[in-house]
């Protein structure tokens, strides 16, 4: 497949996009750096800035990308015109050239209010409104065949190819795990139209994946 990675610089988006050059799709990157981030004859980079117009970033989209991944963030700057803004721009810039897959990375409970003041979200609000709302412009106000992934705090350490999904938890990913999980979507039909959180389990990806 020609699959965009939205954010192939970051911690997930570096690990994603070698999952999939490594399974043979097609990778086009997005960064914002000039360096090359990956040697492999299937990838391809583009500097989109997703800050940008939405005309402006739907012309550098090919027409003939099956699947778009939204796997950028803010880091906490300018969270409004990345994590929300941003995002939303590129779901209707996507839409608006026909591509119909879209597959975003969120944040564990984005959807779920009642979950904001627990510790470890109360102190991330203004990220949480933006992923909230960008999550729920996707599945409410787009036509795409869209799969929001809700992963728990990532960590910096080895993946165990194991998650548990929507058990009501917020726990901890190794970064690895979490592309692992997204690399994984892109095959799991199943999933397409869901929404579902994620974080470090007992299961095989791909076991836990075929019960969302």
């Amino acid at each position: 497949m020609k699959v965009l990675v939205i954010g192939a610089s970051g911690r997930v988006g570096s690990d994603l996009a070698k999952q999939l050059l490594a399974a043979n799709h097609q990778v086009i990157g997005t960064t914002r750096q000039e360096e090359k981030l990956f040697d492999a004859d299937n990838y391809s980079q583009l500097d989109l800035d997703i800050t940008a117009g939405k005309d402006t970033i739907q012309s550098q989209l090919d027409q003939d990308i099956d699947t778009v991944y939204f796997v950028a963030g803010s880091g906490g700057k300018d969270v409004l015109e990345v994590d929300l803004h941003g995002a939303v721009k590129t779901m209707q810039a996507a839409q608006d050239k026909g591509i119909k897959r879209y597959i975003m990375l969120s944040a564990v409970f984005s959807l779920d209010t009642s979950k904001w003041d627990n510790p470890g979200i109360a102190d991330l609000k203004e990220y949480y409104i933006c992923k909230h709302y960008a999550d729920q412009w996707l599945v409410n106000n787009s036509t795409l065949d869209y799969t929001i992934v809700q992963a728990g705090a990532l960590k910096e350490r080895s993946g165990t190819g194991k998650i548990a999904v929507n058990d009501g938890d917020s726990g901890e990913n190794s970064i690895e795990d979490v592309a692992t999980t997204l690399a994984a979507v892109l095959n799991a039909n199943n999933t397409i139209k869901k929404v579902f959180s994620m974080h470090n389990g007992e299961t095989a990806i791909d076991e836990a994946l075929a019960s969302v």
